[in-house]
C-alpha cells in the first residue's frame, strides 16, 4: 500500500483512484451511502437513501449523485460501510482455527490449559485437516478415524463435514467502521481479534464486492460451550468494517477475494507487538461456496454482509509463558489486504464504547426527515 501520499494512501489500497468503492459517512444531517470513483467522493443519499437499496439498484456509475471533490479520508467520518444488510459471518474455515476452537472446547475456555492441548492436537490431526476437502468421502474416512481416536469434536464437524458454520454476527446496522472503537466484554480474560475478508452480497445472491472485518471473538466464552456463540461474538462494537466496499469490476474480481493476503497488527500500550500473515488461498471452502451455503432456503431482501472465516488464532505469549493472546484495552489493531486498504481500530470494553443507539427506527425518521423517504419534507 505504497506509492500513494496522504491520508487515503494509509487507509485505502496503492491503485484506489482506478477502482470503485462503496461506503457510508456520517454528515450533519445523518448517514449518507457514497461511492468514491476515479478518487472522487459522490454522495448518494438522493438516489438511494441506503447502501442497501444502492446495492440493490445494481447502478455504480455515480449517476444521479453529488461530487463532494477528492476523498480524504481525514475530512469525512467513515461508517461501517453497511446498513441494512444483515451480517453473517463463517466460522471454522480454515485448519488453523479449527484446531484453535477444538483446544477452546477441550480447555473449556481456560487459557492455563490450552498449551498442551494444542501440542498434542496438532502433532495428531494438523496436517490431516489442512490436506483434507470438506464433505468429500476422504473427510468422512479422517472424520471415523478421529472419533475412533476420541479427537472428534462439533467444531471439526463443520471443518471437514459438508456444511459450513454459518451465524449471525451483528445486528443490522450495530457494525463500526474504520477508525472507531471495538468492544470486548469486560469480564473476558481469553479473546482476540478475527481479522477477516468479508464479501458484500446482494438479494439475488451476488456477490458485489470485498471489504475487511474484525470479528472479536471471546475464545473463553465460546470455549466453555458452544451455546455461548452469541455471546462470544454479539456485543456492543465487537464487528468492524471497512474501510470501504471494493467492488467487482473489471479491475477487481472474486479471483482476487482468493488470492488475497490478509495481514494483522497489534500494537499495545504496553509495548507488546503482534504481526501475522494470512492468505486467503488456505481457505478450506471456496468463498462463493460459502455465500450459497448462507442463501441456503433463506431469503434477504436487503442483502448481507458475510465474513469468511479467519486463519488467525494469535497464540503468541504476551504476559506469561503458556498464556499465549488476549487483549488490552488501548490495543490498536490493524487489518490490510493490499486491494482492500487498511482496516484499523482501538479495542475498549464494550460497555465503554459509544452505544449503539441508531436502529432501524432512527435510521428511517431521519431519512424521511431528510425528505430522501416518504414521510416528511
Amino acid at each position: 500500500m505504497t506509492g500513494e501520499s496522504g491520508a487515503a494512501a494509509s487507509i485505502l489500497p496503492m491503485d484506489w483512484k482506478t477502482g470503485s468503492f462503496l461506503g457510508r459517512i456520517a454528515t450533519p444531517e445523518g448517514p449518507t451511502p457514497v461511492l468514491v470513483i476515479g478518487g472522487e467522493l459522490i454522495d448518494m443519499a438522493r438516489v438511494a437513501p441506503t447502501v442497501s437499496a444502492l446495492v440493490e439498484a445494481g447502478d455504480f456509475s455515480g449517476a444521479g449523485g453529488t461530487v463532494l471533490g477528492r476523498f480524504d479520508p481525514d475530512a469525512v467520518d467513515l461508517l461501517s460501510p453497511v446498513d441494512l444488510q444483515c451480517v453473517k459471518a463463517c466460522g471454522v474455515t480454515f485448519a488453523v482455527s479449527a484446531i484453535e476452537r477444538v483446544i477452546e472446547e477441550r480447555a473449556r475456555g481456560d487459557w492455563t490449559a490450552a498449551s498442551a492441548i494444542r501440542e498434542r492436537l496438532e502433532s495428531r490431526v494438523g496436517g490431516s485437516i489442512r490436506a483434507v476437502v470438506p464433505g468429500t468421502p476422504d473427510a468422512a474416512e479422517l472424520k471415523a478415524a478421529l472419533i475412533e481416536d476420541g479427537l472428534w469434536s462439533q467444531y471439526l464437524e463443520v471443518a471437514i463435514g459438508p456444511d459450513a458454520e454459518v451465524f449471525t454476527k451483528s445486528p443490522v446496522l450495530s457494525t463500526v467502521g474504520a477508525g472507531a472503537e471495538i468492544g470486548i466484554r469486560s469480564d473476558s480474560t481469553w479473546n482476540n481479534p478475527e481479522p477477516e475478508v468479508a464479501l458484500l452480497v446482494n438479494s439475488h445472491g451476488t456477490a458485489v464486492g470485498a471489504t475487511l472485518g474484525n470479528d472479536v471473538n471471546l475464545r473463553d466464552f465460546e470455549g466453555r460451550s458452544a451455546l455461548l456463540l452469541g455471546k462470544a461474538k454479539d456485543n456492543n462494537a465487537s464487528c468492524a468494517l471497512g474501510p470501504l466496499v471494493r467492488l467487482f469490476d473489471d479491475g477487481f474480481s472474486i479471483d482476487d477475494v482468493r488470492g488475497a493476503e490478509v495481514r494483522l497488527r497489534i500494537e499495545g500500550a504496553d509495548g507488546y507487538v503482534l504481526d501475522g500473515i494470512s492468505n486467503m488461498a488456505e481457505i478450506s471452502r471456496d468463498p462463493l461456496d460459502l455465500v450459497h451455503q448462507t442463501l441456503s432456503e433463506h431469503h434477504y431482501p436487503d442483502g448481507f454482509l458475510l465474513l469468511l472465516g479467519t486463519l488467525f488464532a494469535p497464540v503468541q505469549d504476551r504476559d506469561e509463558p503458556g498464556r499465549g493472546f488476549t487483549h488490552k484495552v488501548g490495543d490498536i489493531v490493524s487489518i490490510e489486504s493490499d486491494r482492500l486498504g487498511r482496516l484499523v481500530n482501538r479495542v475498549v470494553y464494550s460497555a465503554d464504547a459509544p452505544a449503539w443507539s441508531l436502529g432501524i427506527g432512527a435510521l428511517f425518521a431521519n431519512l424521511a426527515a431528510r425528505g430522501l423517504i416518504g414521510g416528511a419534507k
